[in-house]
């Protein structure tokens, strides 16, 4: 499927719907804007809970969402930092494509995207036009 550098997603194991999402082939892994992360335990395994703005045009809406951690990574960041992130696993729809992707929890407050698609969520799934943006339509139904 070829996209643009800005695609819209739903990320619905999340409940987070209509996402402008910066595709960045330069980037290994995903990640995603999230405030406030606390870690807690249950039957054993880490979990975290954190709050998503999920419409970056009104940043007062906060939802509280959790997830099970699947590792906790250092990462290197675009001002090359390097930061311990969680990550989970979680779906991702873009156009008529649905399929599970790793996200790394971070501030991206700084940023002009809450989400960013690196490289690992796209092998043999995307190819990306810089050209273009939102060159896909989403076929899923969202919230």
């Amino acid at each position: 499927m070829t996209v643009g550098v800005l695609e819209l997603c739903h990320l619905p194991k999340l409940e987070i719907f209509n996402l402008e999402a910066r595709i960045d082939t330069g980037a290994q892994t995903s990640s995603l804007h999230v405030d406030n992360i606390e870690e807690f335990e249950k039957d054993g395994k880490l979990y975290i809970r954190y709050d998503i703005h999920p419409d970056v045009h009104d940043v007062s809406k906060i939802v509280a969402r959790k997830s099970l951690v699947k590792s906790i990574r250092s990462i290197k960041s675009s001002n090359g930092q390097k930061e311990n992130r969680y990550v989970i696993d979680t779906d991702m729809v873009i156009g008529a494509m649905e399929w599970e992707i790793e996200v790394t929890l971070t501030d991206r407050s700084n940023m002009s995207y809450l989400m960013l698609v690196g490289r690992e969520a796209m092998v043999g799934r995307l190819v990306v036009d810089p050209e273009l943006n939102f060159n896909q339509p989403l076929i899923k139904a969202s919230s």
